[in-house]
């Protein structure tokens, strides 16, 4: 094989490893003898992962077909390079038709882009719009009647100014707010992508002050501004893949079950958690993951009665600690 290919980054998600066979595999219908290395360079992966996923295409196809009517997956090497040729697959061919739900998630989150201001491209998404609406008929109006709410003017500036800084390839100096500290940073910040998550606008970059690639939530974002230096990122930043979700827990990060009153269901519509039970009385049964204890025992105290750790035991413990401490210092005072 080639060298010079994008670095390996970690093992796929399957959901990402399956988008990107839903598009290669198209793309190699109509690319018959593509070279290994040119899909690689195409997909933003290695030459290794590309190999590794027409592996899983071997044996695949419709259900009902015999063996002989499998995708079939040649990978041969022609003068000291890879090249690829995929037969039986002419099923691909046929028009994709979306589910409801799936044209109605897609039309939402092409809306949501299109109300970024200077964030995107405006025109190829208004043609997108365009064209799904017509395919998609009554399902369109459906999806018309879910807004979601990723700007506001504070925001709107904020987008405003990473576009800018991403066309320039400038640095960023960021006020931000950290919700688990409660307190405002400053950091420079070389930036990469803007991203929409879960309807919330997010800008993605290497950050100077962490030394990591890092999400800022542009609505947490207190003040803006463009440096004169410009982006220098690091070999090692790379984009995250987002296909499971925006928080993924490190090894390093604790699982720690908590019960909250009905009083104490805010949190979930702050913080990510791994699942949650209904209890009687519309209590919540709360597992999350937590990088910081001190970051927990402070939200306890917020929460007074209206929320426990029920495990780790030795971390509730040291919530009643934290909340003798807070009693005696008001008896003292």
């Amino acid at each position: 094989m080639t060298t010079g290919q994008p670095r390996q980054r970690r093992a796929d998600s399957a959901p990402a490893q399956v988008s990107r066979l839903l598009s290669m595999l198209p793309y190699l219908r109509s690319h018959p003898y593509a070279r290994v290395a040119d899909v690689a360079a195409l997909f933003n992966v290695s030459e290794r992962q590309v190999i590794r996923d027409l592996r899983v295409l071997w044996f695949s196809g419709l259900p009902g077909l015999a063996m002989g009517d499998y995708i079939e997956v040649d990978m041969e090497s022609v003068e000291g390079e890879g090249i690829i040729s995929v037969s039986n697959a002419d099923y691909l061919a046929r028009p994709l038709r979306l589910r409801t739900d799936e044209a109605v998630a897609l039309l939402v989150a092409l809306r949501t882009l299109a109300d970024v201001p200077g964030s995107f491209d405006r025109e190829a998404i208004d043609r997108a719009i365009t064209k799904l609406e017509q395919a998609a008929g009554e399902v369109a109006e459906r999806a018309a009647a879910v807004q979601i709410q990723v700007d506001g003017e504070a925001v709107a500036d904020v987008a405003a100014t990473v576009r800018t800084a991403l066309d320039e390839r400038r640095r960023l100096h960021l006020s931000y707010w950290v919700p688990a500290r409660d307190e405002t940073t400053e950091r420079d910040v070389d930036p990469m992508r803007l991203v929409v998550v879960d309807g919330r606008l997010y800008l993605e970059g290497w950050c100077r002050r962490a030394e990591q690639v890092r999400l800022f939530r542009l609505d947490r974002v207190a003040a803006v501004s463009i440096l004169d230096a410009p982006a220098d990122l690091p070999d090692q930043a790379r984009p995250r893949d987002l296909s499971d979700g925006l928080f993924q827990p490190s090894p390093d990060d604790e699982l720690v079950t908590l019960e909250l009153t009905r009083g104490g269901r805010w949190v979930t519509d702050y913080y990510p958690f791994e699942s949650a039970e209904e209890l009687p009385n519309g209590g919540i049964r709360l597992r999350l993951w937590v990088r910081d204890r001190r970051w927990l025992r402070r939200l306890m105290l917020r929460l007074g009665s209206t929320g426990r750790v029920v495990d780790p035991a030795d971390l509730a413990t040291e919530v009643v600690d934290d909340a003798r401490a807070a009693l005696a210092a008001y008896e003292v005072g």
